[in-house]
């Protein structure tokens, strides 16, 4: 609002020197306005350029003093040119009508080890997307200036523009303004199709490489981000296409402009990116050169917008309808799983011991929240089934009737304790050690097996008593109750009878 009160400053243009607009419009007009209609974009370029060195150096002996007002016809000239043509012979500079998109070519799946891949063709513009899927380890964290605490992405787009896209030779330094800017507008575009969290919990990272440049750029991005979120089979909503519009005004005529080259957004009044699916927009951006737009060129703008969004959405239907069934082999499987919450410090042992060893044993990646949501996280089923073994076997809660691996911890004389989960032991009576009678525990099983034991029962203490008998099968004729009746758990056996007196070894009677 401030900034509205602040009188802005006027320009105005420098004066003409009188007849030298004439004489540069009748030796250049023509020749720009035919250097101006080539498909090529660099042939484009080079004609013009050409033109106006020709020009320039046609008057550089006469009018040595004016070369710089001579520059700057000639660029008002080509300005015109194009400008005109399209608004009285409805042609754009590369033969096209103004709701004409350029040729559309797609390849998807041609990066091999990227989790999801697409190459995406308009014209002479080419993007080179991949989108690489990771775990909820690998979201990007933020701290901002205007939140309290840290807060966190889970898709990233990230857009990159090199020299050579355009033709150029230059040092590619640090990430500039356009290339945030472009990033940030395709990530929007896609933000709104993507599963939630819960139910498709990856991190995922788009990287556009802009291959070729010859106008929307950035669209491009979007069609090859969509497409190769597909590839990869994240189960997006829907495809998503973006266009970029353009508009040529003078007084009360105008003519929009469906997928605009370079030229035509440096010489226009407009560019309007619109993406969306074949439903509704997700993403929209304007710039304009002009005070502003009506609403009648407006709602225009956005039904032809519709009109080559939908195009460009059956073009990619074409090369990819739905995303594929199968992730690719070298992305990671992610199972989640819900533990009890009091568990979740078991899990993660002490300084993260026991969370870090399951990791460096099976190679899957394992994170925890405070819910005891579990995410486990591997690129090879067995390193995944192997790691959830591991979590069930800390965390879980012993089952009445279910059968356990365990390690014997101790044993005693009437019987041996085995431990079937870290922290968690049972025993397993003498009596249940083996079918027959036992004398010794030793004879059956010793300090450090590994048994397996069935869960029978849990009293009311919640001791865990335990059976390896239970998983043999009882020998024929052996009758189904031992002799031997079990005796209550963590009783003793007996004493041995000593005198009370005499023997030298009791104590008198008083």
């Amino acid at each position: 609002k401030a900034a509205d009160k602040v009188e802005k400053l006027k320009w105005d243009k420098a004066a003409t020197t009188a007849g030298l607009l004439d004489k540069v419009k009748a030796a250049a007009d023509d020749k720009i306005s035919a250097a101006l209609n080539q498909k090529d974009k660099q042939t484009r370029v080079q004609a013009v350029e050409a033109v106006k060195k020709e020009v320039a150096e046609s008057f550089a002996a006469d009018l040595p003093d004016n070369a710089k007002e001579i520059k700057n016809i000639l660029g008002d000239l080509e300005y015109n040119a194009m400008r005109s043509q399209v608004l009285t012979t409805k042609k754009r500079v590369d033969g096209r009508a103004s709701n004409e998109v350029r040729p559309i070519s797609i390849d998807s799946g041609l990066l091999p080890r990227a989790h999801g891949s697409s190459l995406f063709t308009r014209g002479q513009t080419q993007a080179l997307v991949a989108v690489t899927l990771g775990t909820a380890n690998d979201v990007q964290r933020l701290d901002t200036i205007d939140s309290p605490s840290e807060t966190t992405k889970s898709f990233m787009l990230h857009y990159n523009f090199p020299p050579f896209s355009t033709g150029e030779v230059r040092p590619m330094r640090g990430t500039s303004r356009r290339e945030i800017g472009h990033g940030n507008l395709a990530e929007r575009a896609l933000q709104g199709v993507l599963p939630d969290f819960a139910d498709f919990p990856y991190t995922l990272r788009i990287v556009s490489e802009i291959l070729e440049s010859n106008g929307s750029s950035s669209m491009a991005s979007v069609c090859g981000g969509s497409l190769a979120m597909m590839d990869a089979g994240v189960p997006i909503r829907g495809a998503v296409a973006g266009v970029a519009m353009g508009l040529i005004k003078e007084g009360k005529k105008y003519a929009i402009l469906t997928d605009i080259l370079g030229t035509e957004d440096h010489l226009g009044d407009m560019d309007f990116k619109v993406a969306g699916t074949a439903t509704g927009i997700t993403s929209i951006q304007m710039d304009i050169k002009i005070e502003g737009l009506d609403l009648q060129i407006m709602k225009e703008a956005l039904a032809q917008a519709k009109e080559g969004r939908l195009h460009i959405l059956a073009e990619m239907n074409k090369a990819l309808a739905a995303p594929r069934e199968e992730l690719s082999a070298y992305a990671p499987r992610i199972v989640t799983m819900m533990i009890n919450p009091e568990k979740i410090g078991d899990l993660i042992g002490p300084k993260g011991k026991t969370i870090r060893g399951i990791q460096d044993e099976t190679g899957a990646e394992l994170s925890v929240d405070d819910t005891g949501l579990v995410t486990i996280a591997a690129v090879g089923g067995e390193a995944m089934q192997r790691a959830r073994q591991m979590v069930q076997a800390i965390t879980a809660e012993p089952e009445i009737g279910a059968t356990y691996e365990g390690t014997v911890k101790t044993t005693t004389a009437f019987g041996a304790f085995v431990e079937i989960m870290p922290g968690t032991e049972g025993l397993v009576h003498i009596s249940e050690l083996k079918w027959g009678r036992t004398d010794k525990t030793e004879d059956v099983v010793n300090k450090g097996d590994r048994v397996t034991v069935k869960l029978l029962d849990r009293d009311e203490r919640g001791r865990l008593r335990l059976s390896i008998k239970a998983l043999q099968e009882r020998p024929e004729g052996m009758p189904e109750e031992e002799a031997r009746p079990p005796r209550p758990e963590g009783d003793r056996p007996p004493r041995e009878d000593r005198p009370r007196s005499g023997g030298g070894g009791g104590r008198s009677r008083r």
